[in-house]
């Protein structure tokens, strides 16, 4: 049986207080690694190892309390986010840890996730996290490689279904290509220029800014709305557009965005490893996206209104439709190493390898609505 996550929270609070656990304490957080078989799996863990485990988690625990005041979350207590750190953080952090040290050259580590489901907030914690441990660690996010504004309106005066920064098609993916290298060839010590963009400029049509000087990359987390997706084969894109079903616009639209997809290729070979944040719902996203909006005008910073929002967010749906890109990327072979399944508060209810999901159950398709 799966204990309550909130029964985590007395057990890790004593620890950080007195550095010591109670006999029945430490049976219940053994009990609760080898409880979820698939999430265990996914973490590397089992009955040999599962000591061992534990207790790195609990030694870096203090780290991420220290850390705790300055991670990019909603105020609120640490004991507000010790299940989430014990359950995803923590494992994840040193999950990707003991994957670099098995490897020669720097770690990339590919994060896929749909608008709001807090990729860009959970890279930014690993990278404060795993910087604690002594593991230099860098974020670029697929918005870094847009191509310059100038050449992006050249792209909307060609095509006006890119009136928006988004789709595939919009990167520099040559740039992509020539950062990841130079990731991976690093020497210790070496400095990269990553490539930066400021969504703010041109009225928020967002260019380039100056790059990021960043020294001795041992982990790059690399995240974007759709970095590791696959085109799909034509007869499959239409199957699942279905005539009737989606306006001839869209469909264009979506197939136009399959097509680009191909081009992407060469950079997510780049990738050591590929996560997917998956929510229940897709269509969690728009309410995601209008709290972050709102979040952004209560700090008096420019923000779309409600209507706006939820036409970008429905762009991004009509150019790679989730429910016919994501499925396949929970299955055998797709090219993703970890799922990571989250509720609507973007909690994850489940964490294993693609093949089976939560329960033993094959993943089930998502809806598809128009």
């Amino acid at each position: 049986m799966r204990p309550d996550p909130q029964t985590l929270v007395p057990i890790l609070e004593d620890w950080l207080s007195t550095g010591q656990i109670a006999a029945a304490a430490w049976s219940t957080l053994i009990e609760g690694e080898l409880a979820d078989g698939r999430r265990a799996q996914a973490w590397g863990i089992g009955p040999d190892n599962v000591v061992d485990q534990v207790q790195a988690r609990l030694a870096w625990l203090p780290a991420l309390a220290q850390l705790h005041p300055g991670l990019p979350l909603p105020a609120a207590p640490l004991s507000t986010y010790l299940p989430l750190a014990w359950q995803l953080w923590l494992p994840l952090a040193l999950h990707l840890k003991q994957l670099r040290d098995r490897q020669p050259h720097p770690l990339i580590q590919g994060i896929l996730a749909g608008q709001g489901t807090g990729k860009t907030t959970l890279a930014a914690i690993l990278r404060q996290l795993l910087g604690a441990q002594g593991y230099g660690t860098a974020t670029l996010s697929l918005d870094d490689l847009y191509q310059p504004w100038g050449v992006r309106r050249q792209l909307q005066r060609n095509d006006p279904r890119l009136r928006w920064r988004g789709p595939p098609g919009t990167h520099d993916i040559p740039l992509g290509l020539a950062t990841l290298a130079q990731v991976r060839q690093a020497t210790p010590g070496s400095v990269i220029n990553l490539p930066r963009f400021d969504k703010s400029l041109h009225d928020g049509e967002g260019d380039r800014t100056s790059p990021e000087p960043v020294q001795a990359i041992d982990i790059l987390l690399f995240e974007g709305w759709f970095v590791g997706l696959h085109p799909l084969s034509p007869e499959a894109l239409e199957a699942g557009l279905g005539e009737g079903r989606t306006a001839e616009a869209d469909r264009q639209f979506a197939r136009h965005s399959n097509q680009a997809l191909a081009a992407y290729l060469p950079l997510w070979q780049s990738l050591d490893r590929l996560l997917l944040i998956l929510p229940q719902d897709y269509r969690w996203s728009q309410g995601w996206r209008q709290q972050a909006e709102r979040a952004l005008q209560a700090q008096g910073k420019a923000g779309m209104d409600q209507a706006r929002v939820a036409d970008f967010v429905a762009y991004f749906w009509r150019a790679l439709p989730p429910p016919l890109f994501i499925p396949p990327l929970t299955q055998p072979g797709s090219g993703v190493d970890l799922v990571i399944e989250v509720d609507g508060e973007r909690r994850p209810q489940a964490i294993y390898q693609p093949g089976e999901g939560r329960d033993g159950c094959a993943q089930q398709p998502l809806e598809w609505r128009s």
